[in-house]
């Protein structure tokens, strides 16, 4: 999970996901989409994969990389795992909008 985040913590990398959430892209294409050239993305690319977060399929003499979908579903596990700390804060200020609710209207 820590190397999943430290890999999106960087904003480059988290671009390179955001466009390859819409489909397989190759390296030349990622490159132009962000204005790098291509050995940067190839860096944060070779990051993305050794985290497992992107696969890459050699097609002819082009890298072709897609988001492998694996890591996302166990980041959002993790995540549900916290999802009863905000409910229960959204339940007390639930309890205390109602409470100022009534005051207001005890006041009436």
């Amino acid at each position: 999970m820590k190397t999943l985040l430290n890999s999106l913590a960087e904003p480059t990398r988290w671009n390179i996901v955001e466009l390859l959430k819409k489909g397989p892209l190759a390296v030349g294409e990622i490159a132009e989409a962000l204005g790098l050239r291509q050995p940067q993305v190839s860096k944060h690319l070779k990051v993305l994969s050794e985290a497992g977060i992107v696969a890459v399929h050699p097609i002819a003499n082009r890298r072709v990389y897609q988001l492998n979908p694996e890591p996302f579903q166990e980041l959002q596990e993790w995540a549900e795992s916290y999802r009863h700390l905000s409910e229960e804060r959204f339940d007390r200020l639930d309890d205390y909008l109602m409470k100022v609710e009534k005051r207001g209207e005890e006041e009436k």
